[in-house]
């Protein structure tokens, strides 16, 4: 019989494995833009899925000032209102008003299933988050739509 891996990692490695295995998707720390606070490839997929004329004038596979005047603004937002009514409510940039989460759908609803099938929950181990100290890490962080969900309280 094997030992069950009791510390830390065990423990995360564990959580991590439960979440993907419920559908969950698995994040990649490198992904993680620590100026924007932001999974840029998660972002990236869910407005290119759901939005992609928006996503696709939001330049953001390159390092442009398009993309970067959307993410400050979208940082700004969240600093301003917070991450869960941003994703609720989403946010106007340009000529865009951008979704970033699709809520739970009422029974018998096909068109609110589908755009809620299309959201992102991911979760990232060992997720340097610091610009400053890089060797601060969070052991696991939950995302929607590529931001850090803000732990139940």
């Amino acid at each position: 019989m094997s030992k069950t891996d009791t510390s830390e990692k065990g423990l995360e490695r564990l959580i991590c494995a439960d979440l993907v295995a419920s559908g969950w998707l698995a994040g990649n720390a490198q992904d993680y833009d620590r100026e924007y606070t932001v999974d840029l490839a998660q972002l990236r997929a869910f407005l290119r899925a759901t939005q992609p004329h928006a996503a696709e004038s939001l330049d953001l596979d390159q390092d442009s000032p398009s993309r970067r005047k959307f993410l400050a603004r979208l940082q700004g937002e969240i600093a301003k209102r917070g991450v869960i009514d941003v994703l609720r409510t989403g946010i106007k940039h340009g000529p865009h008003t951008l979704d970033l989460f699709y809520g739970t759908p009422s029974p018998g609803n096909p068109i609110a299933a589908d755009r809620y099938a299309q959201n992102r929950f991911t979760v990232t181990r060992q997720l340097k988050y610091s610009r400053m100290k890089c060797s601060s890490r969070w052991i696991s962080v939950s995302f929607s739509t590529g931001y850090p969900l803000p732990p139940s309280s």
